[in-house]
């Protein structure tokens, strides 16, 4: 069989044009006006206009019909000077971060298709990588009431291993008590070393007044605005069925994409432990809120981002993990992202961590977050609540694609060749095989569910710790490391066992 390759050239346009171009942005009103102009601006607005109160201090997501945007610009004016109105700013996408490799790949592809054409199976080219299931929506299986036993995988986590989680976990087992939100591309919710570790909305399991599964009755019955949100909820399709749906590694190499990239992240930070499958995240026994606001192509928007974080606060999560960000808000804009830094300010008040990826550089490449131009954000927002993660190797070195910052990057954690869940129930730490290009799981996304993880471990340990008792926990127990001695605010990895044990 032959697989052909149409070479297309992709352009890039800015996150902002993007968003106007389709008449997507956020408006934020002075909170106590807002009763008061709410009705002065549906009726600034073409009648067909979609408006969402975004429930964060004023904020308003607006989208104009496709027909109106030659009238862009006069609305934009329009809604900026009104009065209550604070700030108007693209709805930005959010992407994920690629990883480190890809581009190499793409290129060694689409130089060896442009001399050859096409790509014969009989080469071995693509033999490595499996296709990945082409499902979407699939139903949310109960627990399965796991057995024990050792994760037979689990020698195959350098990561888990080298940060001491074993030797944690002898002293200080975690509960499912402990909720860590996973803001991503979702999770293969039926993944055998995942589902006995999903959270489940007490408020949509059971039975109703009329003897109707609560979980699939069609009803909000917790009254928290979403339908049989079970294990949490797809902020990219507005459904209750967040699952990672993943791009098979031909999309990924031409147009970029999302390689499972949640259920990934997932296993590390509470991937089952000692059910005799598989491997074991940080926090073996937490409970995993999946929320979806990135699609299939690897991006999703602000508002969705917004939503989802603001799903986690109202529902009882403790952590939120956060593997995705950019280089600044917006390279083409000098406005900022408002509407999100408010959000992480949101979880602030709440006592909700914020736990998010450095960044992985440009190119490949790592940088100063403290110096350069472009930061990774949102890890660099000047906000305590924030515990940003950089990125190391099994020999202790940061890795070459890892943003660091003396002030602004709190830790590292393993981030290299990492080792995980997949979708399909599947567990690989490679991504994709072509060419003789090895693509590993590596990136500071990976580090990140890590540190989420021993965060989780930490709570269920010291239940009535605060976040910043939390955040200063994870920082004094990190192993120096010369590597790192200046770059990060703790200059040390993850020390998961210190972190427990040392109490």
């Amino acid at each position: 069989m032959k697989i052909f390759f149409a070479l297309i050239v992709n352009i890039s346009i800015s996150a902002a044009y993007a968003a106007n171009s389709t008449g997507d942005f956020l408006v934020k009103f002075s909170p106590d006006k807002l009763a008061s102009y709410r009705g002065t601006m549906l009726n600034a607005l073409p009648s067909d206009a979609k408006v969402e109160d975004l429930e964060l201090a004023g904020w308003h997501r607006i989208q104009l019909p496709k027909s109106k945007l030659h009238s862009l610009s006069m609305h934009i004016n329009a809604l900026s000077k009104m009065p209550g109105v604070l700030y108007v700013q693209p709805n930005y996408k959010i992407r994920l971060l690629e990883q480190p490799g890809m581009a190499e790949l793409r290129a060694k592809v689409k130089d060896y298709t442009s001399k050859n054409f096409e790509i014969a199976d009989s080469d071995g080219a693509i033999s490595e990588t499996p296709s990945v299931p082409k499902i979407d929506n699939p139903a949310i299986p109960p627990r399965n009431n796991p057995g024990r036993g050792e994760d037979p995988l689990l020698d195959q986590q350098w990561g888990m291993l080298d940060i001491g989680a074993s030797r944690a976990w002898d002293k200080s087992p975690s509960t499912n008590n402990v909720i860590v939100a996973v803001i991503d591309t979702g999770v293969d919710y039926q993944h055998e070393d995942l589902v006995d570790n999903l959270w489940r909305n007490s408020g949509e399991t059971g039975t109703d007044s009329q003897g109707r599964d609560k979980s699939t009755n069609d009803i909000d019955d917790d009254g928290n605005g979403y339908i049989d949100d079970v294990i949490g909820w797809d902020f990219v399709a507005n459904d209750n069925k967040p699952y990672d749906l993943a791009s098979e590694p031909i999309e990924l190499i031409m147009g970029g994409g999302n390689p499972g990239h949640g259920t990934h992240c997932a296993g590390n930070v509470a991937g089952r432990g000692q059910n005799g499958k598989g491997i074991s995240g940080v926090a073996p026994n937490a409970s995993i809120m999946v929320l979806r606001f990135i699609s299939q192509k690897g991006e999703g928007t602000t508002a969705d981002a917004v939503k989802s974080l603001k799903y986690a606060i109202q529902n009882g999560a403790k952590i939120t993990s956060n593997s995705w960000g950019s280089e600044g808000d917006d390279p083409n804009e000098s406005n900022e992202n408002r509407a999100l830094h408010e959000a992480i300010q949101e979880c602030q008040a709440n006592g909700v961590l914020f736990i998010a990826a450095a960044g992985n550089g440009h190119q490949g490449v790592g940088y100063d977050n403290d110096s350069d131009p472009k930061p990774g954000v949102p890890a660099s927002y000047n906000d305590d609540i924030i515990i940003s993660v950089a990125a190391i190797d099994s020999n202790n070195q940061l890795g070459s694609f890892s943003n660091w910052g003396k002030n602004s990057v709190d830790i590292a954690a393993p981030g290299v060749n990492v080792f995980s869940t997949t979708v399909g129930s599947n567990y690989s730490d490679v991504v994709l095989d072509l060419f003789g290009i090895k693509v590993t799981w590596d990136g500071t996304s990976m580090a990140t569910p890590h540190v989420a993880g021993a965060a989780a471990l930490y709570l269920s340990q010291n239940p009535g710790a605060t976040w910043m008792q939390v955040k200063e926990a994870l920082l004094k127990s990190a192993t120096p490391l010369s590597d790192l001695t200046g770059k990060l605010v703790s200059s040390g990895k993850l020390n998961v066992d210190r972190l427990v044990n040392t109490q």
